[in-house]
Formats: structure tokens, C-alpha cells, sequence
């Protein structure tokens, strides 16, 4: 397998997590967004203490990354030393990531370089998601082993436009962070999910994560 292109076996063994009965998000970190790109509120929560409908609900939004179509809407790129320099967006998400988004100071500073960089008109969502996936071990016939192999620890981002007063539409565009490769976590890259490949966001890649 090319590990400049992404497995969908990986993919689909982080979607099939994300349902209410399986998964092991610890915590969801937002903001809002006004028409004019000021911040218009946030929140911080942890994952387990959402209603079951508001697990469903911000899972299906967060599956929309790693569920779309890889290596076409769904891309890995590299964070090369450069961008891995102090500063850079790639420490910000290690430090959000090891806090396990806990810092309100670290997301602010998160939510501060995507307004200042994303591109919309509109009332849009900055949503965040922490999970730790304790990934089986498997045999050489591919069947599941009852120990675990590596403690997955990961960010979804998503970023939507607003279907009504403060509720999340459909996401637009997100990353995965750090990217998942051949069962396993690869700080060194970035999956990033755009949803209409005619209107990518590349200040996404480009401006706010620094990858290309």
C-alpha cells in the first residue's frame, strides 16, 4: 500500500466506532461563527455526558470525514519539519490532542487561525472531537485478538455551515489528525475531508493546517 494514499479498510475501522453503543469519544469543543467571521460563542464538553440523541447526532458529524470517499474527498498530506516548527499548527494540534482538548486556552487559539483564515459568508460551526481507540490486535488471518496493539489518540475536526440557531449542517470541509495508516497513528501526516471537490477549501490545507 502507497503511504501517501489512504487505506479505506483503516477508515472504515474508525466509522464503525462511531455509534452511540461503541464509541469512545471523551469530548466535543466548539465554536460559532457569525455572517461576518466574529466569534459568536463556545462550548466544551465531555462526549459521555451528551444525551443519546446528541451522541447520534454530533457522530454522524463526525463520521462524515473519515466515511467519505478516500483518497478523492477524503486526502492525506504531509506535515513536512518546516511545518512542524514551534508555532505552527502542527504543535497546536499536539498539544490539543495531549490535553485531550481540556485547554480552553489552546482551543481558542485554534478557533482564532481557522476564522482568520476560512472562507464563508455565512454562520458556520467549528467542531472538535477527541477519541482514544484502543486498536485490537490481529492475527495473521485477520481475525480480531482480544489484546491491544496501540492506543489510537486522535482528533476530528469538522467545519459546517449552520442549518438554524446554533445547529450544525452538514460539514463542509474537516481533517483527521494525526492521520491513521496501516492501523496505526502517523504524526506526521494529516487526512483532510472536502466536501464539494469544485469548491475545496484549500485555506484549509494551505493557511490554517500549513500542509500541501
Amino acid at each position: 500500500m502507497d503511504r501517501n494514499k489512504i487505506n479505506r479498510e483503516d477508515m472504515l475501522e474508525l466509522t464503525r466506532r462511531m455509534t452511540t453503543a461503541r464509541t469512545s469519544m471523551t469530548r466535543i469543543a466548539g465554536c460559532y461563527v457569525d455572517k461576518d467571521g466574529e466569534f459568536d460563542g463556545s462550548f466544551n464538553t465531555n462526549f459521555l455526558k451528551l444525551s443519546p440523541s446528541e451522541k447520534t447526532k454530533n457522530l454522524k458529524l463526525a463520521k462524515a470525514v473519515p466515511f467519505s470517499e478516500t483518497n478523492k474527498n477524503l486526502k492525506k498530506y504531509e506535515f513536512t519539519p518546516e511545518a512542524q516548527k514551534p508555532g505552527s499548527m502542527w504543535q497546536l494540534l499536539m498539544a490539543m490532542r495531549e490535553c485531550g482538548l481540556k485547554n480552553d486556552a489552546l482551543m481558542d487559539t485554534f478557533y482564532d487561525v481557522v476564522m482568520e483564515h476560512y472562507q464563508a459568508d455565512y454562520e458556520y460551526a467549528i467542531l472538535v472531537f477527541h477519541d482514544r481507540y484502543d486498536i485490537p490486535a490481529k492475527a495473521a488471518d485477520k481475525e480480531r485478538l482480544w489484546e491491544s496493539e496501540e492506543m489510537f489518540e486522535y482528533l476530528i475536526c469538522v467545519i459546517c455551515p449552520l442549518a438554524g440557531e446554533y445547529e450544525p449542517g452538514e460539514p463542509e470541509c474537516g481533517f483527521l489528525f494525526p492521520a491513521f495508516t496501516e492501523r496505526s497513528g502517523d504524526l506526521n501526516h494529516v487526512n483532510v475531508f472536502q466536501k464539494d471537490l469544485e469548491r475545496a477549501h484549500t485555506e484549509l490545507t494551505e493557511e490554517i493546517l500549513g500542509v500541501r
